[in-house]
């Protein structure tokens, strides 16, 4: 049986900080008109950031603009 988005995105994140922050920016990049990194038809861009996640084409770095932590030296 095929799992529906829920379902697969809580059996791979299943409390990641790191994967929920990932799939979080990649949405936002999508939604702000990047272009998707896998071929396909889907149109959701939290379908399409999770196939993405999934075949490992995107990774968390932070960003530039970001300002450090505090305690980062």
């Amino acid at each position: 049986m095929d799992l529906t988005l829920p379902q697969r995105l809580q059996q791979s994140v299943q409390g990641s900080f790191h994967k929920t922050a990932l799939l979080q920016k990649r949405v936002r990049e999508l939604i702000l008109g990047a272009s998707p990194l896998v071929e396909t038809r889907e149109t959701n861009p939290i379908k399409v950031a999770f196939l993405e996640m999934e075949r490992g084409l995107i990774e968390l770095v932070p960003d530039e603009d970001s300002p450090a932590p505090p305690n980062a030296l």
